[in-house]
């Protein structure tokens, strides 16, 4: 213990000089690019043989690559809900994937991340995927959206609710659909038909790409999708425009913004479903729209990246990249994602994907950039996406409360790479819940499907499952009959991890 308070001395004397020399002029700026289901091997710089992303690769150039980073849970709205919160989300019901037309899960007045950075003095805007739900009621699509982004700590939104395979298809900024005509009113449901649209279910002749399971509601631009829509036909998105409107309002609020410190949430539609990518990517790559939007996505990152350059804005700005969580081929589309993968390995050589237990669900890549800041190499530092809140409010000299950020830990030493060391534990959530203790990482039981849309292991089963994640990284051999003891050990700890209600150290 003298130790670690020696070396943490040591990192605040050191931290201390260049952010305070910043601090003269202007705080750094910090944008934190969210990708969907992009798995850990679906970039080059983690070993994607097939797809080539150098804008991604050259941030990671620049930059700390990490290895050893876990989205808080294998799915979009829990991930989310702990950036935003620093809380497990296994910790509030409601939190697991939401229709289109949820309330808002985050309370207004709530401690949040953006919130957090208000406070210190940013100006903070979210851009393009929300699913966190809109509303204190069933949201009223023909008028004011409230609350949303702007009640918990935005300054500026720019969103589309909850995913491009959901209804409304439609952009909000602000409080508002964006375009649509008081004469074509929106009206959305989940559980039963609205209006006399056509479905993927009754009018197959009308699609341009069918479903694989489900997503055969109302039909929009020739895709049908989860839920049913009518109306608002001015306001809706086109698909193959998704990724220049949102990279454009994420470009427009840098440039807006570029003479006082922001934070600027990106959280891009790339890589879910429906995978359209624009005319211009297209066959650049052998797997299909899955694999062209994964370039369609590293040309949205480089967009961002040639601001800042143009702007001059490289050197003041904290860079983080990252995913959601792993990766999924088939997801509800026939878009050839499975048979058209090759010997790409979307998770790397973590097992399972997205939905699962296993690392594959939840290990994502994680790239930090601040140049002349964070030195260029690789670390094997455990961290989370849970630890945001916590290490950037250290990052701009906010003290959080007491109550607040009840999962997250301050681990700015191993994000600026300072330091080689992160957390000593995590939990990851997918049904069940998965606790990483040093080398040991133990399963709780749960009964369920073995697989996930017919392909990725979930990782469910009824016994305890305990792999040694130094010698057997893709959790192939179980060892919990050979160390009960251990077995013991690490579920008392993850029992007690749930009934406690928080992990962050005082």
């Amino acid at each position: 213990m003298p130790n670690d308070h020696l070396t943490r001395r040591r990192f605040l004397c050191s931290a201390a000089a260049p952010l305070a020399l910043h601090a003269a002029s202007r705080r750094p700026n910090i944008i934190y690019m969210y990708a969907d289901d992009l798995g850990y091997g679906d970039v080059s710089c983690y070993g994607a043989k097939r797809v080539n992303t150098p804008n991604i690769d050259r941030l990671a150039e620049a930059g700390m690559r990490f290895t050893n980073a876990h989205s808080p849970a294998a799915t979009c709205t829990p991930s989310r809900y702990a950036l935003m919160t620093g809380e497990y989300p296994f910790r509030k019901k409601g939190t697991g994937i939401l229709p289109g037309n949820a309330t808002l899960i985050v309370q207004p007045g709530r401690y949040t991340l953006p919130g957090m950075l208000k406070q210190a003095g940013y100006t903070t805007g979210a851009v393009g995927k929300w699913h966190l739900g809109l509303g204190e009621r069933t949201p009223d699509w023909n008028g004011e959206i409230k609350p949303g982004p702007m009640e918990i700590g935005f300054d500026y939104s720019f969103i589309f609710p909850a995913t491009g395979d959901r209804v409304p298809c439609v952009y909000v900024e602000g409080h508002r659909v964006v375009g649509l005509d008081p004469k074509d009113p929106i009206l959305v449901d989940y559980q039963h038909k609205v209006g006399n649209e056509p479905t993927g279910k009754d009018n197959p002749e009308l699609l341009r790409m069918h479903p694989s399971q489900g997503h055969d509601n109302t039909i929009v631009n020739g895709i049908s999708r989860i839920g049913y829509m009518s109306g608002g036909k001015a306001a809706r998105w086109v698909d193959e425009e998704m990724a220049d409107v949102l990279t454009g309002k994420a470009v427009s609020f840098i440039e807006q913004h570029r003479a006082e410190p922001f934070f600027l949430y990106f959280a891009t539609h790339d890589i879910h479903v429906p995978r359209v990518p624009n005319p211009r990517f297209v066959g650049k790559t052998p797997m299909g729209p899955r694999g062209d939007v994964i370039v369609e996505l590293d040309w949205c990152l480089g967009q961002v990246m040639a601001t800042l350059d143009r702007l001059g804005l490289a050197n003041d700005t904290l860079f983080i990249f990252s995913s959601d969580n792993g990766p999924v081929l088939d997801d509800g589309y026939k878009d050839g994602a499975v048979e058209k993968a090759g010997d790409h390995k979307p998770a790397g050589p973590w097992r399972g994907g997205k939905g699962s237990i296993y690392d594959g669900g939840t290990r994502i890549p994680f790239i930090v950039r601040w140049p002349g800041k964070v030195k260029p190499g690789v670390s094997s530092a455990l961290i989370g996406q849970v630890d945001m809140l916590a290490s950037l409010a250290d990052f701009t000299g906010q003290k959080l409360p007491a109550e607040a950020a009840p999962d997250s830990f301050d681990i700015l030493p191993a994000l600026l790479g300072r330091s080689g060391r992160g957390r000593d534990h995590i939990v990851e959530a997918a049904g069940t819940l998965g606790l990483i203790v040093g080398n040991w990482k133990v399963i709780q039981p749960r009964q369920g499907p073995a697989f996930s849309g017919g392909h990725v292991e979930t990782g469910n089963g009824p016994e305890p499952q305990l792999y040694d994640v130094s010698t057997d990284p893709a959790e192939k051999n179980n060892v919990a009959a050979q160390h009960p003891d251990i077995v013991a050990r690490l579920m008392a700890r993850l029992d007690a991890i749930q009934k406690a209600g928080r992990t962050r150290p005082d």
